[in-house]
């Protein structure tokens, strides 16, 4: 039995509490090692700050699937409020749009604004019509709904469109 028998119970539960941290710690070291070793991604770490965050650090989000993200627009019915030019889903039931169409503008952004924009819909709102009468976002939170890989696929399903008028030319910004 471990810890030894004649030991007190707080010191039981010191030397139980150590080796659980020791056995994680040794557990995680090849993952965190491996994170970080040279060439783990193509390239060796950069230069960190004082707390291990490399120099220029910036989040990119992972590949996702574009079929699986399709599937998650369709579960998570985002046509009911988004269009999607070149794409067949159910018509709103909504009425009038009240987000963007997608096809036209996925294009114009990088995947972590899109990600952003479905996990947090009211850090960038540039039209009112897209705003509700408290002026937050009229999206939805989907936060307790939406899994990360959900969110991934979806976001590769959505950078992957294409505007309908730019599938043999390139499309201008229409901001």
């Amino acid at each position: 039995m471990f810890p030894p028998p004649g030991l007190s119970v707080s010191r039981r539960a010191a030397v139980s509490m150590t080796t659980v941290a020791l056995i994680a710690v040794v557990a995680t070291a090849p993952t965190v090692r491996a994170q970080h070793a040279p060439g783990a991604h193509g390239t060796t770490p950069p230069a960190t700050d004082a707390h291990g965050v490399p120099k220029d650090w910036k989040f990119a989000l992972p590949n996702g699937d574009p079929a699986k993200g399709r599937e998650a627009f369709a579960k998570f019915e985002c046509y009911k409020c988004h269009d999607v030019q070149g794409q067949t889903f159910p018509k709103s039931t909504v009425g009038e749009n009240v987000g963007p169409e997608l096809a036209e503008e996925s294009g114009h952004h990088p995947p972590e604004f899109l990600a952003e924009s479905i996990m947090n819909p009211n850090a960038v709102i540039d039209e009112p019509k897209f705003r509700g009468p408290d002026g937050s976002s009229r999206m939805p939170s989907f936060n307790d709904s939406m899994t990360v890989q959900e969110l991934i696929d979806l976001v590769a399903f959505l950078k992957k469109l294409t505007p309908p008028a730019a599938k043999g030319a390139a499309s201008g910004h229409k901001h």
